[in-house]
């Protein structure tokens, strides 16, 4: 009878030897079973997964507070400094950041965080109209082409996949060159270059829709191939339309400081982070880094910010595909 209070490994110990009181060795050739270190709360499966909801939590209120704070900064920093942002003063040029120039000055003497500010402000309305644009022509695109089907949609497919296979900074160079630098030329660039993604998600959507019973009995029940679109099938649509119109803002912002840089969007003078960063090249050179770095960090930090608020949207629409953002 075994003694009380003795525990599981003290019953698996062998004896230990008589005349020494040590423990024999395993024989050679066996391995001993690993120890297994569990702590007394929830099973690891369940600790992991708790870990995993709480990373997602916090990543999500990062984003939704990086968010509002670049609302809010564009909205109110123009009204409370009364200052133009295209004032030259080259007795200030490329001074280091301080107390009276937060980010410093650029090569002509203007205040870095003011034009950074107009920049984003600049870059957020290229993001939000062009976003909602790309994502209207790419939801009437893809729902007629899943409502229609047949040879209909198999002639917008294939003029989706022609499209999609020239690179869209190409296609949008291509489109900008053809008027003068300015921000509906950018806005007009970034709609027509970002619309096929969603075209293709929409219709996916649609063609899942039509299968369901529902759309079945409105057929039956002698409704017209408009009606059931407007009335069963956009509608199911919209969640993912929103979250594809979410997702082009930080990409259309991208898409907008590429081509600023590289000449093609707005024009020189006027407050671009594109046009900051490539005119900041030299001064880059010359040791001065903060006309690079602060444009550069208007750009990553927002767009990043809106990506990981679409990722938490799009978690909430299917949990089961928490994989890469549809960028």
């Amino acid at each position: 009878m075994a003694e009380t209070g003795s525990t599981p490994e003290a019953a698996t110990k062998p004896p230990p030897d008589a005349a020494t009181g040590s423990v024999p060795e395993a024989p050679t050739g066996t391995t001993a079973a690993p120890t297994v270190w569990r702590s007394p709360g929830a099973p690891p499966r369940a600790r992991g997964g708790a870990a995993r909801r709480g990373t997602r939590a916090l990543r999500t209120r990062t984003s939704a507070v990086l968010v509002v704070a670049v609302v809010l900064t564009v909205l109110a920093v123009p009204a409370l400094v009364p200052l133009d942002e295209q004032a030259v003063d080259l007795g200030s040029k490329l001074l280091p950041p301080s107390w009276s120039h937060p980010f410093g000055t650029d090569e002509v003497g203007r205040d870095l965080l003011l034009r950074c500010v107009y920049g984003l402000r600049i870059s957020l309305l290229v993001g939000v109209v062009a976003g909602l644009a790309a994502t209207v022509v790419g939801t009437v695109v893809g729902a007629l082409a899943g409502a229609l089907g047949g040879w209909a949609d198999r002639v917008v497919m294939r003029l989706v996949d022609v499209f999609s296979s020239v690179p869209h900074l190409l296609l949008g160079v291509f489109i900008v060159a053809m008027f003068r630098p300015g921000l509906w030329p950018v806005v007009a660039s970034v709609a027509l270059t970002h619309w096929l993604s969603t075209a293709r998600i929409v219709r996916a959507e649609v063609l899942s829709l039509r299968s369901r019973p529902y759309i079945d009995a409105a057929i039956s029940g002698g409704s017209s191939r408009l009606r059931i679109t407007v009335r069963h099938l956009l509608p199911g649509v919209l969640p993912q339309a929103g979250l594809a119109a979410v997702l082009m803002i930080p990409h259309a912002i991208w898409h907008e400081s590429a081509l600023s840089f590289l000449g093609l969007g707005l024009p020189t003078h006027e407050a671009s982070l594109g046009n900051m960063v490539q005119a900041a090249r030299g001064s880059l050179l010359a040791g001065d880094w903060w006309p690079t770095l602060f444009p550069g960090l208007f750009i990553i930090i927002p767009t990043l910010a809106i990506a990981g608020l679409a990722g938490a949207w799009r978690e909430r629409l299917n949990p089961r595909r928490r994989s890469e953002l549809m960028l």
